[in-house]
């Protein structure tokens, strides 16, 4: 698991809480249940069962992959519609290639994110190039949907691309943790993805043993889940594996810990921690449509048949 690395962590900025901020306390732990999506690869439904009170901003996530693909087996996705949202896509090992009916698009690669801004509709394709389908791979990664409020549904789509190395490291001030902020802020520290809707997304890989308590904003949410191995969270030290994620409740820090024995085929916990400003506004979700009423989503799906979010343009490779 590759993404983002420093050889010395302790030459990075370090975070931690302030020793009076609360602990936030777990309210549950849920484990993903394992499908497919797209054209068939691996997935597993990171928010499933998880109330919409504790997710808002975010609608879903799903982890894809890891799979190691043989020659002619690494998948994508359909051209397919969206509108009223943003999607961000986390590439961790492999490559994907996006293309969208605005304009948008681009390779990712190891520790690269994707952020795209649906808003009042486009559409778009995510698949492995052809060189990786023809050689196969390793292929692992994340796919985030962030709610839009009402006031920016309707907006001009945008595209970002986030390099890896453009990301915020930082680290506990005892080294054991590397902090990748990819979008938001962290004490202070701000990671490059420009949001719409305040949230923070972190990717966080923890040494055996190490642990981590970090600020969090009280008027945010607090979520996080993991891509590998095992440890604890909140003061409580709740038992968390691969494929669960914690819910917390109000605080003003986030506490984390690794176990000190991991499982075999990773050396690290590797979490994602998601906090975000809640919308509080009535959500109508459909398939790729994500509204506030059900006369939007009407809309919409009238909108995408009639060819008014977009064409798929002519280019070789990603749709031809």
């Amino acid at each position: 698991m590759p993404a983002v690395t420093v050889e010395n962590p302790l030459t990075l900025p370090r975070v931690a809480a302030p020793a009076d901020a609360v602990s936030r306390p777990v309210l549950a732990v849920t484990t993903a249940p394992q499908g497919f999506e797209g054209e068939g690869f691996p997935v597993r439904r990171a928010f499933a069962g998880i109330n919409y009170q504790y997710l808002d901003p975010f609608i879903m996530m799903d982890q894809m992959g890891e799979v190691e693909y043989a020659p002619g087996e690494p998948k994508g996705t359909p051209w397919h519609p969206h509108r009223g949202f943003e999607t961000v896509t986390y590439i961790i090992d492999g490559i994907f290639d996006h293309q969208d009916s605005n304009g948008g698009g681009g390779t990712i690669t190891n520790g690269d994110t994707q952020w795209m801004t649906a808003g009042s509709g486009l559409l778009h394709i995510e698949a492995p190039p052809e060189a990786l389908v023809v050689s196969g791979g390793l292929f692992h990664g994340l796919q985030l949907w962030v709610n839009l409020p009402a006031a920016d549904k309707m907006m001009a789509p945008r595209y970002q691309d986030i390099r890896g190395g453009q990301v915020q490291l930082l680290t506990s001030p005892d080294g054991g943790a590397l902090l990748r902020v990819i979008a938001g802020e962290l004490d202070g520290h701000e990671g490059p993805g420009v949001t719409h809707t305040p949230i923070t997304m972190i990717h966080a890989t923890l040494r055996p043993g190490a642990e981590i308590s970090l600020p969090w904003r009280e008027d945010f949410n607090g979520l996080a889940y993991v891509m590998a191995g095992r440890g604890t969270v909140g003061a409580d030290r709740r038992p968390v594996h691969t494929g669960q994620t914690a819910v917390f409740g109000a605080g003003g820090a986030l506490t984390i810990r690794a176990d000190e024995k991991q499982d075999g085929h990773t050396p690290d916990l590797e979490v994602v921690l998601l906090g975000g400003q809640p919308i509080r506004e009535p959500m109508a979700h459909y398939g790729p449509f994500v509204m506030n009423t059900q006369a939007e989503l009407r809309q919409a799906f009238e909108d995408f048949q009639a060819g008014r979010l977009g064409t798929i343009p002519a280019v070789h490779g990603m749709g031809e």
